[in-house]
């Protein structure tokens, strides 16, 4: 399994993967100027990376010099609010520390005093055992302990351009379908729950773990896991709504990074998260996506808006329409003009995969 699935070819150059979904081509100015529709669009070829075992070649030229946008080619895009809801977040943040510490100084202190005052500690500790605990506890992804896995990740560094393979660690999930990246240090690393590898295995959707693995470590990638952002970003609890939103846009990026890693694992872990391991191959991905523009009403904006990810019907739009990037207040709108895209775009499509039956 390849990191990045070779595309089909046309007299030497790319298809456009949007021509026959009925969407607008992308936006992202890193992408040239615009297109007419059904022209080889101007992305680079994918990169190939050396055989496994033995370290993966990073990609050919250096990161910063590649194109950044929401297609599977180049390097993946930061999702468009994410810098800006980061500088706000950090502002109050260092705001509130400022008076905290002022508090402090004049002997008017209570509990969200000392836990500001004290929040540089804090995360260090919390950092330390959260590592600790995945090293002592969690079964470490090896070339001969969870071998696909390992390979994934070793893939999706590479993909990234980052100089260093994060840790990997298989932990029990008890039916969770979760995952997780965070670091300690100069260590970062990747926990996967037990029960996502059951859609890893020959007989599931191995795309799927890749794509799920490949947000993961781009969450490292991106810079999500750094101890100083994370230091910045202390008050996000008390920030339910602009917290929240740049939370969300982290994801957003996260999911750019899956989609370049692998982007024909996107519905059926879209699917996975939507009904779970059994049933993932039975949600019908566009129909599900479909409803982000239907779905109205100011308690659908309310749970969104209070949530630390995407709403799944938003998120999945996101990942089909790669014209833009996600959003994150306003549920989403076809282009003017546009029809809702008849299925997975034409050179993305999923294999068709048989139902499973449930035990």
């Amino acid at each position: 399994m390849q990191p990045h699935e070779p595309q089909p070819h046309q007299t030497g150059q790319h298809v456009d993967p949007y021509a026959s979904a009925g969407w607008a081509q992308p936006q992202d100015a890193s992408y040239g100027s615009q297109q007419p529709y059904g022209s080889p669009p101007p992305y680079p070829a994918p990169p190939q990376y050396g055989p496994y075992p033995g370290a993966p070649v990073p990609p050919p030229l250096p990161p910063q010099q590649q194109p950044r946008g929401l297609s599977p080619f180049g390097m993946p895009a930061r999702h468009s609010w994410e810098i800006p809801m980061l500088i706000v977040v950090v502002l109050l943040t260092v705001l509130a520390y400022a008076i905290a510490v002022l508090l402090l100084a004049t002997g008017n202190f209570d509990q969200y005093v000392l836990l500001l005052v004290f929040a540089p500690i804090l995360i260090w500790l919390g950092r330390g055992v959260l590592y600790s605990t995945q090293r002592v506890n969690g079964v470490k992804m090896s070339p001969t302990q969870f071998p696909e896995g390992h390979r994934l990740v070793v893939e999706a560094a590479a993909r990234f351009g980052m100089a260093k393979v994060p840790d990997a660690y298989v932990v029990l999930g008890n039916g969770q379908i979760n995952a997780f990246a965070s670091g300690h240090g100069f260590r970062r690393f990747v926990a996967v729950y037990s029960d996502l590898f059951e859609i890893g295995g020959a007989a599931r959707e191995p795309d799927a773990l890749a794509f799920i693995i490949g947000h993961e470590v781009g969450h490292i990638a991106a810079g999500h896991a750094s101890y100083w952002r994370q230091l910045g970003m202390f008050l996000v609890p008390f920030l339910p709504f602009i917290g929240n939103s740049l939370i969300r846009a982290q994801e957003y990026t996260a999911d750019n990074h899956g989609y370049c890693n692998r982007h024909t694992g996107a519905p059926a872990a879209m699917g996975t998260l939507a009904a779970g391991k059994y049933l993932n191959t039975l949600v019908g991905f566009d129909e599900m996506a479909d409803r982000a523009a239907m779905e109205k009403g100011f308690f659908v904006w309310v749970v969104n808006a209070m949530s630390s990810h995407p709403v799944l019907t938003w998120r999945m739009w996101a990942l089909r329409d790669r014209s833009r990037h996600g959003k994150l207040w306003l549920r989403p709108a076809p282009p003017a003009g546009a029809m809702p895209p008849q299925g997975y775009p034409g050179s993305y499509q999923t294999p068709a995969l048989p139902p499973k039956t449930v035990p």
